[in-house]
C-alpha cells in the first residue's frame, strides 16, 4: 500500500471516530477513560500536539471544538453529567495502575 493511501485511510478512520464520538453524547469522557484509557480531551490534545509538531498553530480550544463538534463549554453544559461514585472509583483505580 502506498504511503499516501495509508495516510488517507488513517485520516478517514480518524474522521469517522470523531463523528462517532460526536454522535454518542451519551458516552461520558470518564467512561471512555475507564474503558479505553483515553477520552475526547485526550484526542483533542493529541490533535493539537500533532499540529504543533508540524508547525501548525491549533489552540486547545480549537482542537476541542474540532473533536466535540462545538465549543467545549457548550458540550459540557448540554451533555456532561456528574460522575457517579462507581465511575470515580474506577477512574482512581485505573489511574493507580497506569500512573
Amino acid at each position: 500500500m502506498a504511503d499516501t493511501t495509508q495516510t488517507d485511510l488513517e485520516a478517514a478512520a480518524f474522521r469517522r471516530l470523531v463523528a462517532h464520538l460526536q454522535e454518542r453524547t451519551d458516552v461520558q469522557n470518564i467512561d471512555l477513560m475507564n474503558l479505553a484509557g483515553f477520552c475526547r480531551n485526550c484526542l483533542s490534545r493529541w490533535y493539537a500536539e500533532e499540529a504543533e509538531a508540524r508547525g501548525v498553530d491549533v489552540s486547545k480550544d480549537a482542537a476541542r471544538e474540532h473533536v466535540y463538534g462545538m465549543p467545549y463549554a457548550e458540550w459540557k453544559s448540554k451533555y456532561q453529567t456528574e460522575a457517579s461514585a462507581e465511575q470515580k472509583a474506577a477512574f482512581s483505580e485505573a489511574s493507580k495502575q497506569h500512573g
